[in-house]
């Protein structure tokens, strides 16, 4: 069979667990044969092995079971980048590149060394897009999972940016505790927390295959936000930002909470690719 046989015949597979089916198919069979997908599209007369035949066959059968296709690659793009992933922590999602690009224009605008935390940093998207694209920045990224932060220290190693990145296992900012004498820490605070309230949660199909813990924001979305939002102004210096992923219906009672817990401040909402409320962001005097 061919290249462009093996396409239609995957695609015709996926066709009912995916909007996305023919694409899906290319990137599949590109990630059998070892290439990228602008190959497998200017080859389409050529070939699969035996040995490439079979392991696309068995990629099929997990995407067939439900997994998703970031975690049957074992990897996925997010900034320009690819991270690994794997059931260990959320895939990467082009909403939250919102975040990274609000904290890039706040740093191009004031140039200088900034210290900041990614807080629940999961596969360490974030922080690696961040220190990859300005050599000024020092993140520390921290999250609850053992498991999640072997995934983050190995997409550190694989962008050289050990030396920008410090991994910290703790929950939300429970690590750094602040004495009343000693200055804020971070000049920004980056938290794609958990958002996703529970019944909504429950309709979704990300519920079954990605973790949980990751994905559940409580009852109303915000347990986890209000949590962080009692330590955050302790940790935030003067002149700081804080950006926080929000639940696309939630924008309204996240900027209030916000506000409640930093008076004075300059916070707002922005809204992602699709026009929806995704990102509540704190600026301090």
């Amino acid at each position: 069979m061919s290249i462009a046989a093996y396409c239609q015949t995957v695609s015709q597979r996926l066709e009912k667990i995916s909007a996305t089916a023919r694409l899906d198919a290319q990137v599949l069979v590109a990630h059998v044969m070892g290439v990228n997908r602008a190959w497998v599209l200017a080859h389409q007369d050529a070939g699969l092995t035996p040995e490439q035949a079979q392991r696309l066959e068995e990629a099929l059968v997990q995407l067939e079971a439900g997994d998703p296709l970031p975690y049957v690659l074992g990897y996925w793009e997010f900034f320009g980048l690819e991270f690994e992933v794997s059931p260990a922590v959320l895939i990467p999602r082009p909403e939250t590149e919102l975040l990274v690009e609000r904290v890039l224009e706040w740093q191009r605008a004031h140039p200088k060394p900034r210290l900041g935390v990614d807080v629940g940093t999961g596969s360490g998207c974030v922080a690696v897009a961040l220190a990859a694209n300005d050599p000024y920045l020092r993140v520390v990224a921290c999250d609850i999972s053992g498991d999640a932060l072997a995934v983050a220290r190995n997409n550190l190693q694989k962008h050289n940016v050990c030396d920008d990145i410090d991994l910290v296992n703790c929950d939300l900012l429970s690590a750094f505790p602040r004495k009343p004498a000693s200055s804020p820490p971070f000049d920004f605070i980056c938290a794609n927390l958990p958002y996703i309230p529970t019944e909504i949660l429950k309709e979704l199909s990300v519920s079954k295959s990605e973790p949980w813990k990751a994905l559940h924001g409580g009852l109303d979305g915000l347990e986890t936000i209000r949590e962080l939002l009692q330590t955050a102004p302790k940790q935030l210096a003067p002149g700081g930002m804080l950006l926080m992923e929000i639940e696309a219906s939630l924008g309204a009672q996240a900027k209030k909470l916000a506000l409640a817990a930093f008076p004075g401040a300059n916070v707002y909402v922005l809204r992602d690719i699709a026009g929806h409320e995704r990102l509540v962001v704190v600026e301090t005097a």
